[in-house]
């Protein structure tokens, strides 16, 4: 029942991820240009430059803004994460601890009896 509800969500996560691919690549592209646009803002000497600097950075914001849905995309994207990670998720045995320390413990204590 746990794979069915795990496969059920990750379903979801799949149509959700693929609904909002597209808003998804316009955000990064937009977020791309804008960041190009800040660095290009910050290198200009003229104020010429700057003011068109600063407007391809309004627009390459707005463009960026209006794709917030990609958001959900994101969220989408993380949830397939977590689901493909519990679905191969392999459980540790509670007696193996493999905490550096105790296993430095170990070692030093064999060391010792030598």
């Amino acid at each position: 029942m746990k794979k069915f509800g795990l496969f059920l969500l990750g379903g979801i996560a799949a149509v959700i991820l693929l609904a909002n691919l597209g808003s998804m690549i316009g955000l990064a592209i937009g977020l791309v240009i804008l960041y190009f646009a800040v660095k290009g803002f910050m290198k200009a000497e003229t104020t010429s430059k700057k003011v068109i600097w600063a407007i391809i950075g309004i627009f390459a914001a707005c463009a960026a803004i209006s794709n917030v849905p990609a958001l959900l995309g994101i969220a989408a994207a993380y949830v397939l994460y977590v689901v493909y990670k519990k679905w191969n998720g392999k459980k540790q045995d509670p007696g193996k601890d493999n905490d550096p320390f105790v296993n430095f413990e170990k070692q030093w204590a064999e060391m010792n009896r030598n």
